[in-house]
């Protein structure tokens, strides 16, 4: 278990707390490229800051924070120009840097605006997703992980506001075991109320667990009944990539999964589903599926109560249910938490590290480093011997728009 300040010092991400000074050296999804194309300005609230997202009449994109320095009306209503964000209240306007660039209705001679500032950060697309950098300058490179930056593939990006802490969410991913019941027995439980009764590979019993630490996090391994050392499951893994992003194992079916958890404050979480599906660089990806399409992902049907037939709206049910802020003084962890123990200690680490000035696990700062970042995972995944049809439709890739139309992809050209 760990005490009040300890748990407090996990779960707090505002700024000039130890916690939210570790995020904000990372890049950070904060929307979907398509969020953008109706509307050019989205609001936006991460680590517990208020700020505005913007694309500008040239295309550039800028992140400032949302409240205008002038009378504080909110900039989320703000008009694009050809370089930066005006106000729509007294036509004030702000560049990329958040600089006020005019002041309508200053005298011309005037020299207010020059020291009329916004705070801002920068941000930077990749794969269909906007990232944003919180942390001190310089910024570093945004990691090129493989899934997101892979040639030829077919992308979609599913989204959840999940009302509870981070950090819940993130030790589930250092929690292995937890797919043999809540994923196995409990799925077949579910799916048998409703007469529907499924055995899933989930449901084999995990006979050894283990945690490593690697250059973007740490890799996690299973061994279940009936495998051997040479299985991918054990030989390979797959990464927890520091410090809130899980990376699924394909199981050779061409696919990069990553799951996001981006700390909306203290009590909410922005949950991110990033799938792309590499069918081969010869196979011809029809038009429609070239858009990156963002999906909800529910987790609550009509009446209020969990959707708990489906992998992932297993897993809400389980952070939610643990409070908005997992009380974890009154834990008791066992042995099979150890990869939970493994992370956090890593958490305490690397925030240290911050404080003494250094660059946490993870950073890049060098282009010939950042060319693409290819993550260990498992080809061979136990979990994914059910088929490419079966996995996705027991996922939240069921609620994809065009899932079906990846499934009919991958079923025309095979494995790649």
């Amino acid at each position: 278990m760990l005490s009040q300040e300890q748990n407090e010092l996990l779960t707090s991400v505002g700024p000039d707390t130890p916690m939210g000074n570790l995020m904000r050296r990372y890049w950070i999804p904060v929307a979907a490229v398509s969020e953008l194309e109706n509307k050019p300005t989205k609001k936006v609230r991460v680590l517990c800051e208020d700020l505005v997202l913007y694309r500008d009449l040239s295309g550039n994109l800028g992140l400032i924070d949302e409240r205008c320095p002038h009378r504080k009306v909110s900039l989320v209503y703000g008009m694009p120009q050809k370089e930066g964000l005006r106000c729509q209240y007294h036509g004030w306007c702000f560049n990329q840097k958040g600089q006020c660039t005019e002041q309508p209705n200053e005298p011309d001679t005037s020299t207010f605006k020059d020291r009329v500032k916004t705070k801002s950060y920068p941000v930077e697309e990749m794969g269909g997703l906007i990232f944003a950098y919180l942390g001190p300058a310089p910024a570093p490179l945004l990691p090129r992980f493989d899934g997101f930056v892979v040639e030829h593939a077919v992308r979609m990006i599913g989204s959840a506001v999940i009302p509870c802490n981070w950090m819940q969410i993130m030790e589930n991913s250092l929690d292995p075991v937890h797919t043999e019941w809540l994923h196995g027995h409990y799925h077949a439980y579910v799916t048998g109320l409703k007469g529907e009764t499924q055995e899933v590979a989930f449901q084999r019993k995990h006979n050894k667990i283990a945690f490593d630490a690697f250059e973007y996090g740490v890799v996690k391994r299973r061994l279940l009944e009936g495998q051997s050392e040479d299985s991918d499951d054990w030989r390979i893994g797959h990464p927890v990539v520091f410090p809130f992003m899980l990376a699924v194992g394909s199981g050779g079916l061409g696919s990069y999964q990553f799951q996001i958890r981006v700390p909306i404050d203290d009590e909410t979480t922005w949950h991110i589903w990033y799938m792309a599906y590499a069918p081969g660089l010869d196979v011809e990806i029809p038009h429609h599926l070239k858009e990156i399409p963002l999906y909800d992902v529910p987790y609550r049907d009509e009446n209020g109560e969990f959707i708990t037939d489906y992998i992932d709206g297993q897993d809400i049910m389980c952070w939610i249910t643990q409070g908005t802020i997992a009380d974890r003084t009154e834990e008791r962890l066992g042995t099979t938490d150890k990869g939970i123990i493994f992370y956090r200690q890593m958490l305490k680490k690397e925030i240290e590290k911050v404080a003494q000035g250094e660059d946490p696990i993870g950073t890049i700062r060098n282009e010939a480093d950042n060319h693409i970042i290819v993550l260990p995972l498992e080809r061979k995944k136990h979990h994914f011997s059910d088929g490419f049809e079966s996995v996705f439709k027991r996922f939240q890739t069921r609620f994809s728009p065009i899932i079906d139309d990846v499934v009919a992809l991958f079923d025309k050209v095979g494995v790649k």
